[in-house]
């Protein structure tokens, strides 16, 4: 199976699990999935968010999807527990579809490493 191919499995049971597991079973898009990720990462699953911590929900998670590739690495925790990255490495400039694979790659990674996928 070509990479391209194996990529496109795993994100799609990706896809089906978190969204049977969170949505009822309606499909989450990438976006969702990366907040979803920032929840995790924080670890403060039963709170409600507002819509600036969403946001930095998800850069939370785009930062720790892409510390293995060289771009961020973690810098402190502060006291309500909220992860801060440093930059390592700018990021390249990417077409959007470009940016997609490398975000679901990245993604198939973090819950291959966390076993939530095989």
């Amino acid at each position: 199976m070509s990479r391209d191919e194996q990529l496109k499995k795993r994100w799609q049971l990706i896809v089906n699990k978190l969204s049977d597991q969170f949505a009822d079973g309606d499909i989450l898009d990438l976006d969702a999935i990366i907040y979803l990720i920032g929840v995790q990462e924080l670890g403060q699953l039963d709170k409600s968010f507002k819509k600036d911590q969403k946001l930095d929900l998800m850069h939370i998670a785009i930062c720790k999807l892409l510390t293995p590739y060289g771009y961020y690495e973690l810098d402190f925790v502060d006291n309500e527990g909220w992860p801060h990255y440093k930059t390592l490495e700018a990021l390249p400039h990417l077409k959007a579809g470009e940016q997609s694979i490398l975000m679901k790659e990245a993604i198939v990674n973090y819950f291959i490493e966390t076993e939530y996928i095989s």
